[in-house]
């Protein structure tokens, strides 16, 4: 049984405050909901100082420090499908319980980081179990909802981890302002405490979110005995039925994915890319850097859930990331032209740039949330999870090599040819969408 929130009564109340409200009428909502909140919290606060703490506490140069982000992020694409895989065959919940209460004790950790190595050894550790946990969870969702609540569940949990993350840079900013190292480490310390206290709530979750055991079925004679040879071939017709249901026997999801890790390097070009232009190549004030950081929070937990709504169908999901790859297209070349304008002027055209990445992003979102649910195996729910999680880490880590060597390095050229890869990816998953749409049509 999986379980039907209170999707439809949530959508009816007004404001994003009032649509996460109504959600924790649902348990299983209520419980991630819960734990997403404190959780993302501490990782708020983890992520706003780690660069700092790499370079003016522990001596790393900003060489070093992108290394150990980018092994981070590299160690999470492996993790991405074996959290899910491993949560086709054990208790999700469990699972993202241990997987989260682990990767809070290793941000714990980094407070005692005293060289490059160390470093590394605990970027690559915590990135994995972050994704662990991560790809663990996204099964608890497919199972734990159906349809349209899936991809509402979803929109929901990213606009509360938005102002989660947002709240923890908030208490960073305390350790940013005294500037010590012990400052530092007792941040840090307090948020790895918080996300490991965060899992708690997982706990909560009902055993309906876990995958249904595999067993074959025992076969008796007629006398009442079991036919051992029977029972066998059995159990061997159910693990090859188990190993074709692998997402990675499946080209269409592959390729969604595929098209999706491409798409997703548009969190790259937020969180590189438009930094370093803004650095190099317009008169805006660097601070212009967190007004585009504010506005964006703004826009997304406004607008995430209800722009996600009936992306479960795929004609839908398929429209809004078409419309997804024109506003990040025409984001890309908005963004480069804001070079050389004076500083009232640059600052204007970047925000109506960041408006445009903006509700690319949200509706890339839902419209991948609505496709990988609805495309993928039920009963192998977790390892198509896993999957698609790996886009997340795929994008992460080609993104900053892509973004440099287009954009900043390139100028105008640049970030038309980053235009370019978007509405290209972006097609591609509307083509996905659309034919599956044609395809489950007479089926209907």
């Amino acid at each position: 049984m999986t379980s039907d929130p209170a999707g439809t009564q949530t959508m009816r109340r007004s404001g994003p405050v009032g649509r996460i409200i109504g959600a924790l009428d649902d348990p299983v909502l209520r419980a991630l909901v819960t734990a997403t909140t404190v959780a993302r919290i501490g990782r708020g606060v983890f992520l706003t100082i780690t660069v700092l703490y790499f370079i003016r506490i522990v001596g790393l140069d900003g060489g070093q420090a992108a290394i150990v982000l980018a092994a981070a992020s590299g160690s999470s694409i492996l993790a991405s499908f074996l959290g899910g895989w491993l949560a086709d065959r054990w208790s999700a919940r469990r699972l993202s319980f241990a997987f989260e209460v682990a990767a809070g004790l290793l941000l714990v950790a980094y407070a005692f980081v005293g060289s490059f190595a160390t470093a590394i050894v605990l970027a690559v550790a915590s990135g994995f179990l972050d994704a662990l946990a991560q790809s663990s969870r996204s099964a608890v969702i497919a199972r734990g909802f159906t349809g349209e609540n899936r991809v509402h569940a979803r929109a929901v949990l990213r606009t509360v981890t938005n102002l989660s993350i947002a709240a923890g840079s908030g208490i960073a900013a305390i350790a940013l302002a005294i500037g010590t190292p012990l400052a530092y480490r007792i941040v840090i310390v307090i948020a790895g405490v918080i996300c490991a206290v965060g899992a708690i709530p997982l706990l909560r979750l009902p055993s309906s979110v876990d995958a249904a055991r595999r067993v074959a079925e025992t076969i008796t004679t007629e006398t009442g005995s079991v036919n051992a040879a029977a029972t066998a071939a059995a159990e061997r017709e159910l693990r090859r039925d188990w190993r074709a249901r692998s997402p990675w026997r499946d080209p269409r999801y592959l390729l969604l994915t595929l098209f999706s890790a491409a798409f997703g390097m548009q969190f790259g070009v937020a969180e590189v890319g438009v930094p370093l232009w803004i650095a190099h190549a317009t008169t805006a004030p660097d601070a212009t850097v967190s007004v585009l950081l504010i506005a964006n929070t703004v826009l997304v937990v406004l607008f995430q859930v209800r722009f996600s709504r009936n992306t479960h169908d795929l004609r839908v999901a398929g429209k809004v990331s078409l419309i997804a790859g024109v506003l990040m297209a025409g984001a890309c070349l908005v963004y480069a032209s804001a070079a050389g304008l004076p500083v009232v002027a640059a600052i204007a055209v970047l925000l109506i740039a960041l408006v445009a990445h903006t509700f690319a992003e949200i509706l890339s979102q839902a419209g991948g949330w609505g496709l990988s649910f609805e495309l993928a195996d039920p009963v192998r729910a977790g390892a198509y999870q896993g999957v698609f999680g790996m886009t997340f880490s795929i994008g992460s880590l080609v993104a900053p090599l892509l973004v440099n060597g287009t954009a900043i390095a390139l100028g105008f050229a640049g970030w038309a040819i980053l235009a370019v890869v978007f509405l290209g990816s972006a097609l591609g998953v509307a083509a996905i969408a659309f034919r599956a749409a044609r395809q489950q049509a007479p089926q209907a």
